[in-house]
């Protein structure tokens, strides 16, 4: 690529026609609002597809998106620069806490013995899996008939490969998660300037990732749940569309199952089969 097309695309805006365009198809593909005060964000990430594809203003790229190999070519692509990939190890730190000190009990007492499966709606680069199986792992060790599988699942097939290689930086697992159990569940790279950790291989075999549109009319996951964190996923999408994703999510909620949100959410008068058990907590 020249230095020209580089100056042009840097110089690239994205006009208001275009902008309404692609709006009302990422709306449309996921659910995702983009009003008025998105538009730079849009712009700058989709600058991205611009480079990668030597296309030099948003007009062209924008024509290319709505023609047939557009269509079939560009539209994961574009998913995968819009969608939002902010996560946490143990982030809202209460619900790790419900699930170790009630719903896992609980659910001994009912089966003696057997797989406790979860799932992760809105995985991202994996690092609420990781902590899930932090937590199932550490309540097997004094109940040896525990078992348990875990699913993430994301729009974007870039953060699920990465949530799929389980590495992270020390930033992303220091101060959240204790020294303890970085020791018992990470192995720190070899190459001590790298300062990077990757999950050791006994917790990413109980996991799995898979891609998934909560727009589609079904999810292919294979399974029910005894328990779905989908936290902070919902806020990107309209309250309709907040009910009829919920909704679906519970077709794979097995009944007496829990349903955890983020705190920033709320599923008060949507019409679902769930009853509030705590905030943010809701059981089938």
């Amino acid at each position: 690529m020249s230095i020209l097309n580089l100056s042009e695309i840097y110089r690239a805006e994205l006009s208001d026609e275009d902008f309404d365009k692609m709006g009302t198809l990422i709306f449309k593909m996921a659910g995702i609002k983009m009003p008025p005060s998105k538009k730079i964000m849009v712009q700058a990430r989709l600058k991205k597809r611009l480079r990668a594809l030597n296309m030099n203003s948003f007009a062209e790229y924008v024509r290319y998106v709505f023609s047939k190999e557009g269509m079939d070519m560009e539209l994961i692509h574009i998913l995968d620069v819009i969608s939002t990939n902010k996560t946490d190890f143990f982030r809202e730190p209460i619900h790790f806490s419900f699930l170790s000190g009630q719903v896992l009990p609980q659910f001994m007492e009912q089966h003696q013995s057997g797989s406790f499966k979860v799932w992760s709606a809105g995985c991202s680069s994996g690092e609420e899996v990781y902590t899930l199986a932090m937590v199932l792992s550490e309540f097997s060790l004094a109940k040896p008939s525990f078992d348990y599988s875990i699913l993430g699942t994301d729009i974007s097939t870039a953060i699920l490969a990465m949530a799929t290689n389980g590495v992270f930086t020390e930033s992303r697992l220091k101060p959240a998660v204790p020294d303890c159990l970085i020791r018992k569940y990470f192995m720190k790279s070899k190459d001590a300037a790298q300062k990077t950790y990757r999950v050791v291989p006994e917790i990413r075999r109980k996991t799995r990732f898979n891609r998934v549109n909560f727009m589609d009319d079904s999810y292919p996951v294979g399974e029910k749940f005894d328990a779905i964190f989908c936290r902070n996923v919902l806020i990107y999408f309209d309250r309709d569309t907040q009910e009829k994703v919920v909704q679906k999510l519970c077709n794979y909620l097995k009944p007496g199952g829990y349903f955890f949100h983020g705190h920033s959410e709320s599923l008060i008068g949507m019409n679902l089969p769930l009853k509030n058990v705590k905030p943010t907590i809701f059981r089938k």
